[in-house]
């Protein structure tokens, strides 16, 4: 496979990611420039990881050649990045849905599609092992018709993407109903280490369901699950013929005879294994629901999904298939600013079809 270089624009947390993938990956990934305006920080990147940095939009441009940039920078920053670097005609990867709020997606929205250059999201939940392998297991057609699904697995846009996918959604317009529940949880992790001493903390809780005619979403999140070692994720996919059951299956070959199972994940490196320590994939029975693409690389499950971001980024510019269309991308973060206007009033909402939907 050739080489996959790539600039990346800001130094939010998210950068590091992108640069510990090509540092890991050097044959698959290459990070070639970086837009940074705080000097020192630009001077740190280029010491740490060996990567060119500029402080300005022309000279990051002018720079090249790489397939395409990374935005990884404040929302509010999101859309005039996205837009300076297609004026530039430059391809975008965003590191989240571009633009914060439902007016500032339209009008963002109508400025690209007049550039017409490719602009995707690093949408990454969808390409984490598990969940990659869940959705393959539905499009395999062994649940029959999916009706209902139930996601606790990650917040806002990203808990609707899987959503969206599990229940084989496009753009149907919704009545979403919502409510938050508070209770206490001792303090857990963070995103920079383990807690120094027990806390006790408000546990936020959003529960909204979504109904799609006759199919039927279930979203249920606190912000505690991301990092707690006491809080786990939780999905349930029903359809006509079977149901999965966060890593569990269950379906029925014909009316009579029902199977069941486990989805196995296969890491190589335990015990007497000598191949190396990474990820291989995910089984169902005997067939592989999902076969990591950077074997034998040492990636945890979201740098994998990061990873498969940009490699499908990367096919996407050469005229392969979309990796996470911003449409999609702007019709979850829709739903999910709906959702929680519905969880926050009270009310029952129901949404309206957005000019990337028609």
């Amino acid at each position: 496979m050739s080489l996959i270089e790539f600039g990346i624009v800001g130094r939010g947390w998210r950068a590091d990611f992108y640069l510990r993938i090509a540092k890991l990956l050097p044959h698959r990934f290459a990070v070639r420039a970086m837009l940074v305006r705080d000097e020192e920080k630009g001077r740190e990147i280029e010491k740490e990881w060996g990567v060119k940095t500029f402080r300005d939009m022309d000279s990051f441009a002018a720079s090249g050649p790489f397939m395409f940039a990374v935005v990884s920078v404040p929302w509010a920053a999101m859309p005039d990045c996205t837009l300076e670097l297609a004026e530039r005609n430059i391809p975008v990867l965003t590191e989240t849905p571009p633009a914060s709020d439902i007016p500032g997606m339209i009008a963002l929205y109508e400025s690209l599609r007049k550039l017409n250059v490719p602009v995707q999201v690093a949408e990454q939940y969808l390409y984490q092992p598990m969940h990659a392998a869940r959705i393959a297991f539905v499009n395999s057609g062994k649940l029959g018709d999916v009706s209902q699904v139930q996601v606790s697995a990650a917040h806002g846009y990203h808990g609707i993407s899987l959503i969206r996918k599990m229940l084989g959604i496009q753009f149907e317009n919704a009545v979403i109903k919502g409510q938050r529940f508070t209770s206490k949880i001792v303090q857990g992790p963070g995103r920079y280490g383990p807690p120094e001493s027990e806390v006790l903390d408000d546990s936020v809780q959003d529960i909204a369901t979504l109904r799609f005619g006759d199919k039927l979403a279930l979203f249920d999140f606190t912000g505690d699950q991301y990092f707690s070692w006491i809080r786990r994720n939780r999905i349930l996919v029903r359809g006509s013929h079977g149901e999965i059951t966060d890593e569990t299956y269950r379906y029925l070959k014909d009316f009579k005879t029902p199977i069941s199972g486990q989805f196995r994940r296969v890491d190589t490196g335990h015990n007497g294994n000598l191949e190396g320590y990474y990820h291989q994939g995910i089984t169902a029975n005997d067939e592989w629901m999902y076969e990591n693409l950077f074997v034998p690389g040492r990636l945890t499950d979201d740098e994998v999904a990061i990873a498969t971001s940009l490699v499908k980024m990367a096919d996407y510019v050469q005229g392969g298939p979309p990796c996470y269309p911003l449409e999609e991308a702007m019709q979850d973060h829709y739903l999910s600013i709906m959702m929680l206007s519905a969880i926050e009033s009270g009310e029952e909402l129901t949404t309206a079809t957005q000019p990337w939907a028609l």
